[in-house]
């Protein structure tokens, strides 16, 4: 009866020192791993930078912006015309064909002023009134002046100035797109890290069951225990196994997620011997104080803000354009004849002053509304945008500190599961409590240690969120190695 006694506390010794190296590994989550295989938080936003296809796409923007730069531009760039007229006169009872070989530069100056400069050629029995070189010849000088409606303010200048705006526009679109693809990609990092960890440790804990199972089977095989306590083991094995399975599926979803960050040589690269790194340690650094530099520094780099003050300088040149339409259409001409019949009477030059303007000015004052309406929109809506931006620092600044908290709450859990697990060890020894209590207890260790993994994730992701909304990725500013190469845990 002594030597049976033995037998069983030397099998109950072996199950608490494996159920401890167990606890142990939980609580530090120490992993032995090779530095060079670990996929960290800058290597990620790197592939961001340097490979994701729609911050590709957003930087063909300013391709386009220069275009429509070249496209305005064109309306005021000097054209070449060479203007080759003839018509058939009938003169003291014949006809006879006369006309003119123009060759001249026009151009229209972003004022409004339209101008041409050239020399022209008589062709037949023609007479200069003006400015004759020789019989037939003479040089070519005109120029048309807007007085009041299109003088500087007019539709080509306008759409020059907004084709200005465009390059801005699509650097800001660039800050925008990068802004969300780094938030993405660093919340969906934390993600794949925590399940990776929650699996090292329910593979850790089926190794310590299953070397239970082989220790209690040799017992039971011996006699020196009842199969009942071989069976309970056997159940356990199994749910563990069950729990791995379900942790191995997560990590492979949270990995797939993951490997849409990831672009390289125009396609994905993602390895499953990729093995994530520890948690950096948390930095108490999120004041009321930072939180105000945080609004202040947020209200002049989030992109949402400068997208909307960028469209109402847009609309401020519409609305200009508007106002100016409400004026006369009042312009000065002075230009020589363009009509062949009209040359060769002697008709050299013309001038004249044009006046025009509609009766109700229903069109302009049309534009007009449109314009002060889309302005008085987007004043509401830069309104809104700032206190949405303040709100979002408020919320990422709320989230780093319930983070923090979560942290210190979910470690206390987790050692008083341990202290309970090695208490309820304890009385196993003495026979006091069954395997099964003994297996909840460690069940519980498990769960508490999976709910410290999930609040060390919450608090880098509300780092990222924080980031995020300070916007301090607008220019790709990637975060230092000193907080995502760190291979120390806290």
């Amino acid at each position: 009866m002594k030597r049976v006694y033995q037998i069983v506390i030397t099998g109950l010794l072996v199950l608490d020192l494996g159920a401890t190296s167990f606890a142990k590994d939980t609580t530090e989550i120490s992993l032995n791993i090779e530095p060079s295989s670990i996929l960290t938080l800058q290597s990620v936003l790197t592939r961001v930078e340097e490979g994701h296809p729609l911050l590709k796409g957003s930087q063909t923007e300013k391709m386009v912006a220069n275009g429509k730069i070249l496209e305005a531009l064109g309306k005021f760039e000097p054209t070449i015309v060479n203007d080759w007229e003839l018509e058939r006169l009938a003169k003291q009872n014949s006809t006879e064909s006369v006309g003119f070989n123009d060759t001249f530069v026009e151009m229209t100056h972003k004022s409004g002023v339209r101008g041409f400069a050239g020399f022209r050629a008589g062709i037949g029995d023609v007479s200069v009134a003006d400015l004759g070189l020789g019989r037939s010849n003479q040089p070519l000088l005109g120029i048309a002046i807007p007085l009041l409606r299109g003088l500087n303010t007019n539709p080509a200048h306008a759409d020059l100035k907004k084709s200005n705006l465009a390059e801005k526009q699509a650097s800001l679109e660039i800050q925008q797109t990068r802004q969300e693809l780094y938030f993405g990609a660093a919340t969906q990092y934390w993600n794949w890290v925590a399940a990776w960890k929650f699996m090292e440790i329910q593979r850790k804990a089926v190794a310590v069951a299953e070397e239970r199972l082989s220790q209690l089977e040799k017992q039971g095989s011996a006699g020196s225990i009842a199969m009942f306590d071989v069976d309970e083991a056997s159940q356990e094995v199994q749910r563990r196994r069950d729990g791995l399975i379900k942790a191995e599926r997560k990590v492979d979803e949270e990995q797939l997620k993951l490997a849409l960050f990831l672009w390289e040589n125009e396609g994905l690269q993602f390895t499953k011997t990729y093995k994530a790194p520890l948690f950096p340690p948390s930095q108490k650094i999120y004041s009321l104080h930072a939180l105000e530099k945080g609004k202040q520094r947020a209200a002049n780099a989030r992109p949402e803000l400068k997208m909307v003050s960028l469209e109402a300088e847009v609309n401020q040149i519409d609305l200009k354009l508007a106002e100016n339409n409400l004026l006369p259409d009042l312009s000065l001409e002075a230009e020589p004849t363009r009509k062949p019949g009209e040359f060769v009477l002697g008709l050299g030059y013309r001038f004249g002053v044009r006046l025009s303007f509609p009766f109700y000015q229903r069109k302009a004052r049309g534009e007009l509304l449109q314009e002060t309406g889309k302005a008085q929109r987007l004043r509401l809506l830069q309104r809104y945008q700032l206190r949405k931006i303040g709100l979002d620092v408020e919320n990422a600044h709320s989230a780093i500190t319930r983070a923090e908290k979560r942290i210190k709450a979910s470690k206390k859990s987790l050692l008083l599961a341990k202290k309970l697990e090695k208490g309820e060890r304890t009385r196993f020894k003495l026979g006091s409590t069954s395997l099964l209590i003994v297996n909840m207890r460690e069940r519980n260790v498990l769960n508490a240690a999976r709910e410290w993994i999930t609040a060390m994730a919450d608090y880098q992701k509300a780092q990222a969120l924080y980031q995020w909304s300070t916007g301090e990725w607008v220019v790709g500013l990637l975060p230092s190695s000193s907080d995502v190469e760190k291979v120390k845990g806290s």
